[in-house]
């Protein structure tokens, strides 16, 4: 049997039907700004080639990515790619002779790959990444209109673009974000009296799609898609209409009956109080389960759910199967870690919520032993 025919023990069941259908939901809660779909970090762990080719046939304008080697592999795609942050110096090269979009963040890396473009006789789109308030990288707002003139004289780059991101898009049409909005348009405003004038303009992601309706209208012309493709994230699901695309799966490995008073996992975090039968799953932290689950977490079999018992360990986690009585499932069963099964529903944010961080940590934590299997066509 070929490794391709074996059955996985853990694996995330995407459904790319729905990836269109959230892209065109979010596509026309955008309009009339065109949808920009960012597919770092390998799609946010979905993995990044199916995800672009359903996405690329949906319409996306293009494709962001967050390093040259992701932007290389969207490049094949055939739509405009642009780098969000930045290249280092042994990227430069490749960056230029590749036709990627580079985000500008200061006067001396501009510098750098005017230098490079001039090399190579090529000419490159960048857009200026301005900081209104993240404090990452960019030109600080205060000082772009001085900046961004000067680097204009510089040979080689076609500067059509300025773009800046929310530190907290989430909270909404809060004091700090329309203020951040405001500090973006009045550098737009500062430069076209100058004569600066701008072809592409964006400044929304994901929640900023959902929540602040004013970063799709003019003067801006794209909105940058990301987690909400996935459609399990942030409030703004239920405001788009937007469902998960996928569920983490593993399968059941052994059942037994323990005695009460016996431990369960490592440090005997989970002593039994009373005669359990208990379930080993086929996943563990390797694969990118929180250590937050242990003892708290649940999942589904077969619709019903099972606690989890002790501390997950890295292959493995324990779960109580009393929920079965006399008739415990059998060992090879489906067990869903994430996902949905007769309306009940085990959330990634839940998984967040137990860790302590947010769902966009839990799905890029996903692990190469985590197999990818596509559903549907997304056409």
């Amino acid at each position: 049997m070929s490794m391709q025919q074996i059955p996985a023990r853990i694996w995330l069941e995407i459904n790319l039907d729905t990836v269109r259908s959230n892209f065109l939901k979010i596509q026309a809660a955008a309009a009339p700004a065109q949808t920009l779909a960012v597919l770092k970090a390998n799609a946010y762990g979905l993995g990044v080639k199916p995800i672009a080719e359903v996405l690329l046939n949906a319409g996306a304008a293009g494709f962001c990515a967050a390093t040259l080697e992701e932007a290389l592999v969207l490049k094949t795609f055939g739509k405009p790619v642009q780098i969000l942050g930045g290249v280092l110096d042994f990227e430069r090269e490749a960056a230029v002779a590749n036709g990627l979009i580079l985000g500008i963040t200061d006067l001396d890396y501009a510098g750098k790959i005017s230098a490079e473009a001039v090399r190579q006789q090529k000419t490159v789109e960048c857009h200026f990444k301005i900081d209104t308030g993240m404090g990452r990288l960019g030109i600080l707002a205060e000082d772009a209109v001085r900046i961004i003139p000067e680097i204009l004289q510089l040979p080689n780059l076609d500067c059509c673009g300025i773009y800046t991101h929310f530190p907290s898009s989430e909270r909404g049409e809060n004091e700090e974000n329309l203020a951040q909005i405001e500090r973006f348009l009045t550098v737009i405003r500062a430069l076209r009296e100058k004569g600066v004038a701008f072809r592409k303009i964006h400044m929304a992601n994901s929640d900023a799609i959902n929540h602040l309706p004013s970063t799709h209208l003019a003067p801006f012309t794209h909105v940058r898609a990301g987690i909400d493709l996935h459609g399990s994230f942030s409030g703004g699901k239920d405001q788009l209409g937007l469902k998960p695309v996928f569920a983490l799966k593993s399968r059941l490995l052994a059942h037994r009956m323990m005695p009460a008073g016996h431990g369960i996992g490592y440090n005997s975090t989970c002593i039994l109080s009373e005669n359990t039968r208990v379930g080993t799953v086929t996943a563990g932290y390797a694969d990118g389960l929180p250590l937050g689950l242990s003892n708290r977490g649940k999942v589904l079999i077969q619709g019903k759910l099972c606690p989890i018992l002790g501390r997950i360990s890295m292959d493995y986690l324990t779960v109580s199967l009393e929920a079965f009585g006399e008739n415990p499932p059998e060992p090879g069963t489906e067990v869903t870690l994430i996902g949905q099964e007769n309306g009940i529903s085990l959330a990634a944010e839940e998984w967040a919520a137990l860790k302590g961080t947010h769902a966009y940590d839990v799905l890029c934590s996903f692990g190469p032993r985590v197999q990818r299997i596509y559903t549907g066509t997304g056409k």
